[in-house]
């Protein structure tokens, strides 16, 4: 939410929503209720009211998308009516923090204003409109779909993916539908809309900013520079506005400065200095200390005032060419951050569905995967200061997109306008937040404009640059010089450069999953992987409470409805050839599927991670979901984590080993200049993102998928801290003797060292000779639900509880775990079902059980607290 003033009013909830032009294949069963008009909730969405109306079914579920259309295609109109009495206030502001999108508003029957920008708020004087007692307003909403083409076919169609002209709007271009996201284009009014009543000055905006300055005793002091924008009510001449503000420290300690905004002038700047302030550090770094500020305007008759939170730190992005190209550094305080990325869409098709617990959830979703960063993509939203709040109190730190995303965008005027105005607002708007340590321009636009064909299209016409090269970067250079900009992701910061070179600054890799096998990943060297990722399934719960074909198929009709991707299960199947066995049925397409996506992105991520200094961050494709869809998210829309999120908490732990080929010495010295040299050889990677450095040793065993060692040897281990170590394992310790019968392991022999053991198949699942019932299982009941402890008779890979299964509000804290012969791990379920453990047993699956699918699993005993069952 953009900040609220304390005399804003929001409307009575009384609201009428009516069709001001239906559809033409608007159903004949809505067209009555819809002329006379049904109940709407402000803020809210056409969609969801008619949904409460019961004049449509689930939008999500079956294939309602299909039928739904028509919503896109109609006008729509809010009203209400409201009494309003005259008070000592000189002026009365009609606000609207968020209409979405293409707009009139009428108040008492006169046109108050017009809006074309979902992204960006409006404030109108209507003092001389409004009358004593009953009131009026009315807010008409042109129908998205159509508007989009009338302006194509004005102005002329620009460059787009998707089958809708997203880019002719400033609306969030996902609504429109994605190659995850659900086609739900409507209107509404999705953010509060009200009176503002105020005598004197208002405060208009206040941007915060923040610098961190040495001191001569090793401290630091923090300055604070409040630049603080008023508008008077024109009631009497202008005259000075005193502005006070206040900054009080995590412990309570207030430091006061005062400043005066001449007559002459709108806005102005007071500085504060906070002596030995607390530095804000991201996750991993240290602590996230906030001050409140304060902000007053004096000669103001009611609510001049403003509050927030800032954290001082200072934020650098680096991409000075190297030896190796340019690399993508973010520094806090001096330190660089090694980032452990996900791309963040927005959570919910229908954003005022989105609350600040939803947010919370989504952070801790995160946090707990050891998420350090989310990147805020451009075919979405800025999103509501909950998130942001959420993440300067946690540490996650955010890269914001301006909405911009793969497309072109006209240049020209209402365009530019309202980019600018939209911009200009939200830079403001998330100023205060010091989790924001990087805005982008677009998403993947600049590299469209040279690899995707749009010249011909384009005739000599702008395609978005100037906003990314010119405009924006001014934007910021004016309002908030104190965060770093890139122009696109991917980007590689030089003239004449690709902009998705693996040598200079980001990249994004889309190859994989589009049309090689996932190792594919092994042949790049991003200096930063900025997006990348893997399709899978959601949970079973999710998928099948949206999903009804009889019987459940990877290609029925409603299935194809929730698999947005172009040929996407084509591109899963051919993604687990040479992997994973082919499944007989559907539940095993489900867990292949799921399980695939998490090797794929642990491959990927785990590669990357092992080229530390050289690579610097990962950004995942992506954390979350905005409806039941198969994607390439690790959380669904039901919030549900993937077996992917368990690989990714896996891969993205600070402390991190990994086996990964490389070039011996003599395959280095026999290399062709300026030719890389071939990998002949293995070694043990162990990446340290802490601030200690890491000393230890390895036992590396390459032993039987019974337990047997065939080849023993121990490695020395001297990381650095943020930084990585890399030790050749022996030959003779890492040369399979039988593949499809060996694995190697590398296990830290300090445990509190707190490094995972690091495994490397001597074959893929498909090619290996794992044993099909591997597990013993003991099942206890608990105050929360209950305990499975599952021991390993033989190695078991990638063990995962779908308990959502048996319960689809349970949850597990344990997923996707390897166990070599005779060990253990217990699963710790939370749920309500309470009753026989036998359900949840029978949810465990490893990757095992896919070489002899289909075995039955005996039951557990009833009536017994412990019980053992061999699960197959």
């Amino acid at each position: 939410m953009t900040h609220v003033p304390p005399t804003f009013q929001s409307m009575p909830q009384r609201w009428t929503l009516t069709a001001a032009r239906l559809a033409d294949d608007a159903p004949e069963t809505v067209v009555a209720s819809l002329t006379n008009g049904i109940a709407a909730a402000v803020p809210g969405e056409a969609h969801l009211d008619l949904h409460r109306a019961r004049l449509i079914e689930d939008p999500f579920d079956g294939d309602n998308e299909s039928v739904q259309q028509w919503i896109g295609d109609t006008d729509w109109r809010y009203s209400t009516t409201f009494t309003w009495e005259p008070s000592s206030s000189v002026r009365t502001d009609l606000v609207a923090f968020g209409l979405d999108t293409v707009s009139t508003l009428e108040l008492n029957g006169v046109e108050v204003g017009r809006t074309q920008n979902m992204h960006r708020s409006y404030r109108w004087d209507v003092r001389d409109t409004l009358r004593e007692g009953e009131n009026t307003i009315v807010v008409t909403f042109a129908a998205p779909v159509p508007e989009t083409d009338a302006r194509a076919a004005r102005d002329g169609a620009l460059p787009r993916v998707n089958h809708h002209e997203f880019n002719q709007l400033r609306k969030m271009a996902a609504s429109f539908g994605w190659d995850w996201g659900i086609d739900v284009a409507g209107a509404g009014i999705w953010k509060p809309l009200g009176l503002d009543s105020w005598s004197g000055v208002r405060i208009a905006s206040v941007r915060p900013l923040v610098e961190v300055a040495p001191t001569e005793t090793g401290e630091f002091d923090g300055i604070l520079r409040a630049h603080v924008e008023i508008e008077r009510d024109g009631s009497r001449p202008a005259d000075d506005v005193r502005v006070h503000v206040r900054v009080t420290g995590p412990g309570g300690e207030p430091v006061d400065a005062t400043g005066v905004i001449p007559a002459g002038a709108v806005e102005g700047v007071v500085s504060v200095l906070v002596p030995r302030v607390q530095r804000w550090w991201p996750v991993g770094y240290g602590d996230q200390p906030l001050y409140d500020v304060e902000v007053t305007a004096s000669g103001a008759d009611q609510g001049a005032s403003w509050n927030g939170r800032v954290g001082f730190r200072t934020v650098e992005l680096d991409t000075t060419p190297d030896e190796g190209g340019a690399p993508f550094l973010i520094r806090i305080n001096g330190e660089i951050v090694l980032v452990r990325g996900a791309n963040w869409i927005p959570d919910h098709a229908f954003l005022t569905q989105i609350d600040r617990d939803r947010y919370a959830r989504r952070v801790d979703d995160a946090r707990e995967a050891n998420i350090n960063l989310l990147r805020i993509w451009g075919g979405g939203i800025y999103e509501s200061d909950d998130l942001y709040d959420l993440a300067d109190e946690h540490g996650l730190l955010i890269w914001q997109d301006f909405p911009f995303a793969c497309a072109a965008y006209s240049e020209s005027d209402p365009m530019r306008a309202e980019v600018e105005a939209e911009a200009r607002q939200n830079v403001t708007r998330l100023s205060p937040h010091p989790s924001l340590v990087l805005w982008n321009g677009n998403n993947e636009n600049t590299w469209g404009s040279v690899d995707w064909g749009w010249a011909g299209d384009l005739n000599g016409r702008g395609w978005g640059d100037l906003y990314y090269r010119e405009l924006l970067p001014t934007i910021l250079a004016e309002l908030d010089p104190t965060r770093p900009y890139s122009p696109a992701s991917p980007y590689s910061f030089g003239e004449y450069r690709h902009p998705n070179d693996e040598r200079y600054g980001t990249m994004h890799i889309w190859d994989v999953w589009n049309r090689e096998d996932y190792t594919t990943y092994a042949q790049y060297k991003p200096r930063f992987l900025s997006e990348f990722g893997f399709q899978g399934p959601p949970a079973w719960s999710t998928l099948t409470k949206v999903v009804h074909d009889e019987p459940l198929d990877p290609f029925g009709r409603q299935m194809l409805v929730h698999q947005k991707a172009h040929q996407g299960n084509v591109k899963l199947e051919r993604g687990w050839r040479g992997h994973l066995p082919d499944p007989v049925n559907f539940e095993d397409w489900h867990w292949t599927t799921q399980l695939n996506q998490a090797h794929a992105v642990r491959f990927g991520i785990e590669h990357a991670r092992s080229l530390t200094p050289h690579n610097t961050g990962t950004i995942v494709w992506q954390l979350n979901d905005n409806w039941p869809v198969v994607s390439w998210a690790a959380v669904d829309h039901d919030e549900h984590r993937k077996p992917l999120w368990y690989a990714l908490r896996a891969a993205y732990a600070p402390r991190l080993a990994t086996i990964q080929p490389r070039a011996s010495a003599q395959a280095q010295a026999a290399a062709w200049e300026g030719v890389a040299p071939e990998n002949d050889t293995l070694a043990l990677v162990v990446v340290n993102d802490t601030s200690e450095r890491l000393t230890g040793t390895w036992t590396v065993t390459r032993e039987t998928l019974d337990g047997s060692v065939v080849a023993k040897t121990t490695l020395a281990v001297d990381a650095p801290a943020r930084g990585a170590a890399t030790v050749t394992i022996p030959s003779e310790i890492s040369t399979f003797g039988d593949a499809a019968g060996e694995v190697l392991v590398a296990s830290a022999d300090r445990p509190d060292l707190g490094v995972a053991p690091a495994f490397r198949h001597g074959a893929e699942v498909v090619d290996q000779r794992l044993a099909s019932s591997p597990l013993q299982v003991e099942g206890r009941t608990t105050a929360e639900g209950y305990e499975l402890t599952v021991t390993a008779l033989s190695l078991a890979r990638d063990i995962f509880c779908h308990v959502d299964k048996v319960d689809p509000s349970a949850r597990v804290d344990e997923g996707m775990v390897t166990l070599r012969t005779g060990q253990s791990v217990t699963f710790r379920i939370t749920t309500s079902a309470l009753g026989d453990p036998q359900a949840f047993a029978a949810a465990l699956r490893c990757a095992n059980d896919l070489v002899q699918p289909g075995l039955t699993i005996p039951a557990i005993p009833t009536g017994t607290v412990r019980n053992k069952v061999e699960v197959r």
